[in-house]
């Protein structure tokens, strides 16, 4: 925020500024006395009947009433990591989307409808990268219909937090009743570093290019391991790593410079020993043998442990996405 306290406070944004990224401030408290100042920056994500909703990087939403504000104005996206690798949002989603292919897909529009039997949500969720083509009403009825032909509940995955991502779309999901369910954030690093960790266990991971039973018994999310196994092994360039006794497993992709870590999941019984850490090393190890230099990954925003972890390792948070559930009223 710019705004100072000396300085002259003017509201320089109107109903115009809609999807644009703003920084606001607010008055609460009254106006006399000893107010109290709120700052919110964020995406402007509608301004109707003297209430602004603003959506923040994280994908919140806060309702601002318009006669509280006392500063205000349009301000650019948030400035591009000045270290390690840089990435669009639109480029990191279809890199990730090849990670987690699903069975089978069908485009509508430029959004994706892709479902996988039920098989993690991202592969059985809307991608909407682009237009539908179609007004948007009609667009979610489509969703909701091919998801329940497949006796699934229809989910969009959409992202905020960046330049080009899709607060607007979230703003009115959530208005027509649909319910973020989970959020994660998508993280990025260089490549070199997380093989460059020294870990005691790394010499015992074992890599192989399809996941067996004990891998599979470890990862705990697989109710048909044919299905499992054959999604999992769907990608660029596949490797799943794990240690002796299923202590600690772990996934990666690679896809031309860019490295992507999934399932890295170690047992209860041995977490704080470095298993996981273990795990990321000798895959990154291996990405590099195949010429990749950055690295990705997605964690759920309320996984402390591994949050912890990768911030130890250098990833920085590029943007969040969240999956939007259909209510049973919309």
């Amino acid at each position: 925020m710019e705004f100072t306290a000396g300085g002259l406070l003017e509201v320089r944004i109107t109903p115009a500024d809609v999807g644009k990224r703003v920084s606001v401030r607010r008055v609460e408290g009254g106006l006399s006395g000893s107010p109290e100042f709120t700052d919110t920056v964020g995406v402007l994500t509608s301004w109707d009947q003297g209430v602004l909703v603003i959506t923040r990087k994280n994908g919140q939403s806060v309702r601002i009433a318009e006669s509280l504000l006392v500063a205000g104005k349009v301000v650019p996206p948030a400035p591009a990591r000045r270290r390690g690798p840089a990435a669009s949002f639109e480029e990191l989603s279809r890199i990730a989307a090849r990670s987690w292919q699903p069975l089978e897909s069908e485009p509508l529009g430029g959004w994706t409808l892709r479902a996988a039997a039920g098989f993690t949500r991202r592969a059985n969720s809307v991608l909407p990268l682009g237009d539908p083509g179609i007004p948007l009403d009609d667009a979610l009825a489509r969703v909701t219909s091919w998801y329940a032909e497949r006796g699934l509940p229809a989910y969009v995955q959409a992202a905020t937090g960046a330049a080009g991502t899709q607060e607007l779309l979230c703003a009115k999901l959530e208005r027509r009743g649909w319910v973020s369910e989970v959020s994660a954030e998508v993280r990025i690093g260089a490549l070199a570093p997380v093989a460059d960790v020294e870990a005691p266990a790394a010499g015992s991971v074992r890599l192989t290019r399809v996941p067996d039973e004990e891998w599979l018994g470890r990862y705990g999310k697989v109710t048909d391991p044919d299905l499992a196994r054959r999604m999992l092994v769907e990608g660029p360039s596949v490797w799943f790593a794990a240690l002796p006794g299923g202590r600690a497993i772990g996934r990666l992709v690679v896809d031309g410079r860019w490295a992507g870590f999934a399932a890295v999941t170690v047992d209860p019984e041995h977490r704080r020993a470095g298993l996981a850490t273990a795990v990321m090393a000798a895959l990154a190890g291996k990405a590099l043998e195949e010429g990749a230099s950055a690295a990705w990954l997605q964690v759920e925003t309320d996984n402390a442990g591994a949050l912890a972890l990768y911030d130890g390792l250098g990833f920085a948070t590029h943007h969040a996405y969240h999956h939007y559930r259909r209510g049973a009223a919309s």
